[in-house]
């Protein structure tokens, strides 16, 4: 059968076999992941069995259409050995979308018309098509410990003409809905770097019809750079959790050199407030190894220290997770490929770059204290400072948190957290290190002052804790 009747037999066949395919793919609940929750206070995320579950992502945008099964492997192997529990891809980047095998996804790049064949034998071409290879990578990652953020179609092709109408958009999502009932690991991330308030009719079309037909699996909206869910779908009965893309300019990246881009802290503590409450976080900051301002290549490129400065800035503030991100391995940079933003760098080497290996630490500190009960509370900083002065902090009842970009000194309002004395502790954001300072009265105002100049990215968290 060559590749052009194989498309036109697979367009007659589709709506037929499209459910019943869909549920025998996604009935490998063998190894399921637990499902995911909001938590009680409605902060947070938790696992079916209440244990908190704290978003560490990472964006493989591009990986259904240009890792291969061996590829998959090594890179989800790899985000599992570095502590990811999240992975964000595109289902479609292009309505056009073609896999690394040859597999269309469409019929005639009509989104709800998904080219689907029965079978799944990745040795019969015949029967391995571009969904089996999502299935294929859906179930690598559970297999790895990784939940999946679907996007189902990436803004653009929605914000630039009139390549998906709400019609086609609404049997869209109901194919993937059908297709994924019985898939615990996946998150559905509406939308796609596309503005919030425009083609809100579509967007609340997929929303709605995934919620709806699958009310277990949680759904939020990936927005344009700057902007956030909440600006549009707070309200929406479909949006579980907002999530922000801070995006990718330096603070003095605009006509009037004088805002600051990189508060990713604001979002989040602007979103904490607003009722009904939800969960919220970073789904998008700056990417490692991506040129500052995203499209000028002269400008210096983002390093470790500035995706630990997002990472432990939104967190703080009371994020619910954080997503990393690599210039490399976002676009899945491969031999041949015509890079985007400066890219120069494989994914496969670029999987080990510094920042990748140290997002761990955060979500190990974060989940070494009691994390459901934690608020933000930036009244424990007794001198704060702008731009890169700026301290954030979080604390529970025994505990509290405050992090310095630059190793500045940290004066603390104590009293804030239980005891009379608190035993006070330096945290090492790049390698996870502890070094105990000492005991202290817990009253007054106290100083504390990091080890090393102060320069941008000493960065360091200081841990008081409660004496029992």
């Amino acid at each position: 059968m060559n590749l052009k009747i194989k498309y036109v037999y697979a367009f007659c066949i589709s709506f037929l076999f499209a459910t019943q395919s869909g549920f025998s793919q996604s009935a490998k609940t063998n190894g399921a992941l637990p499902k995911l929750k909001i938590s009680k206070n409605h902060h947070y995320f938790v696992t079916e069995d209440g244990k908190p579950f704290f978003w560490l992502g990472d964006t493989g945008w591009l990986t259904f259409g240009k890792l291969d099964r061996e590829g998959v492997n090594k890179y989800f192997q790899d985000r599992k050995a570095k502590g990811f529990n999240v992975v964000q891809i595109m289902v479609l980047h292009n309505i056009n979308a073609v896999n690394v095998y040859g597999d269309k996804a469409l019929v005639n790049e009509d989104v709800s018309k998904p080219i689907t064949t029965p079978g799944s034998n990745f040795n019969n071409k015949e029967e391995y098509d571009y969904w089996d290879h999502v299935d294929y990578v859906l179930d690598v990652a559970q297999k790895n410990g990784i939940y999946v953020g679907m996007v189902p179609v990436w803004g653009t092709n929605v914000s630039k003409g009139d390549k998906v109408s709400k019609e086609q958009a609404t049997k869209y999502a109901k194919f993937l809905a059908d297709r994924y009932k019985n898939r615990t690991n996946i998150i559905w991330m509406n939308g796609g770097d596309t503005h919030g308030n425009e083609f809100m009719d579509i967007w609340n079309a997929i929303g709605n019809t995934l919620k709806t037909n699958n009310p277990d699996q949680l759904v939020t909206f990936h927005p344009f750079g700057r902007t956030d869910s909440s600006d549009d779908y707070h309200n929406a009965s479909w949006l579980d959790f907002n999530m922000f893309q801070s995006g990718h300019r330096r603070y003095d990246q605009d006509s009037s050199k004088t805002a600051f881009k990189e508060d990713n802290y604001k979002f989040v503590h602007r979103d904490w407030d607003l009722k009904p409450t939800k969960p919220t976080l970073d789904g998008e900051p700056s990417y490692e190894g991506i040129p500052h301002g995203l499209h000028d290549t002269l400008q210096p490129l983002w390093k470790a220290s500035d995706v630990r400065r997002y990472g432990y800035w939104s967190v703080l503030a009371g994020g619910a997770g954080y997503t990393y991100g690599h210039n490399a391995v976002m676009q899945m940079f491969r031999k041949g490929d015509k890079p985007a933003y400066g890219n120069k760098v494989f994914w496969y080497d670029a999987i080990n770059a510094p920042g990748a290996g140290q997002m761990v630490y955060i979500k190990k500190l974060m989940l070494s204290f009691p994390y459901l009960e934690r608020v933000p509370d930036q009244s424990l900083i007794a001198n704060q400072g702008e731009k890169y002065d700026y301290l954030v902090a979080t604390r529970g009842k025994n505990y509290a948190l405050i992090y310095t970009y630059n190793g500045r000194k940290i004066a603390v309002n104590m009293g804030k957290i239980a005891g009379d004395k608190v035993t006070a502790t330096w945290y090492n954001p790049s390698n996870g290190q502890k070094t105990k300072i000492g005991i202290f009265d817990n009253k007054g105002t106290k100083e504390f002052q990091p080890s090393g100049k102060k320069e941008d990215g000493n960065d360091w968290v200081l841990i008081l804790t409660s004496n029992k």
